[in-house]
């Protein structure tokens, strides 16, 4: 008598939460007065954050990822410093400052108008990834570098869900850019580690590209 084998049920991958994503030619563009932009060298920020860390511990920054859609392919918007860096919108928490609450500051400060009253509806999503310095001038790692007893820099990357049209305004020495995914994949010598690594922190979601 041989032996029947019971049917094995097929193992079923948890379903991908879905992104919508607009079109470009949705969003408005405009400029405003330039923000101070202080012409440090790599030297004197190094300096100036190791001052920081002295007087405040670990620097927490909270960037945001923000998609819009051109020719049928995912972008994300990037700032670009004097044409030549390039920078997720965010930056530095004030002290116990919360992450949510400072990325909103900081993404209104850079990519809306000049309204410190205004409330500028930012939906913040969940947080995609981390990076950590064990030094300022040293590469930052997904998780907190070993035999490191106390981190520099924690860098936190948040999904920003934008609605289907809103304007950006933009201070005149920054540059606002939509750049696919496809370019910045696996390119930290353009992009640097951080944004080249956006791609595949967004592989878990399934993608809505709104065309018009």
């Amino acid at each position: 008598m041989g032996l029947e084998m019971a049917p094995v049920e097929e193992e079923r991958s948890p379903e991908q939460p879905e992104l919508q994503i607009y079109p470009l030619c949705r969003y408005y563009f405009g400029a405003r007065d330039a923000r101070p932009c202080a012409g440090e060298t790599a030297a004197d920020r190094a300096l100036r954050l190791k001052a920081n860390f002295a007087a405040r511990g670990l620097r927490t920054c909270v960037h945001g990822v923000l998609l819009v859609e051109l020719s049928g392919h995912p972008h994300v918007l990037l700032l670009q410093v004097r044409n030549s860096s390039f920078l997720l919108p965010g930056g530095r928490l004030r002290p116990a400052e919360q992450d949510v609450q400072g990325l909103k500051r900081k993404l209104s400060s850079k990519l809306a108008a000049a309204d410190r009253n205004g409330d500028h509806h930012w939906q913040i999503g969940e947080c995609i990834g981390m990076w950590w310095r064990s030094e300022f001038e040293a590469r930052p790692f997904p998780y907190p570098p070993p035999n490191t007893r106390a981190p520099k820099e924690c860098v936190k990357l948040f999904l920003v869900r934008l609605p289907m049209a809103r304007q950006f305004v933009v201070p005149r020495n920054l540059k606002l850019l939509a750049v696919p995914l496809s370019q910045i994949h696996d390119n930290p010598q353009v992009y640097g580690p951080i944004i080249s690594g956006v791609p595949n922190l967004l592989s878990k979601f399934s993608f809505n590209l709104v065309r018009d």
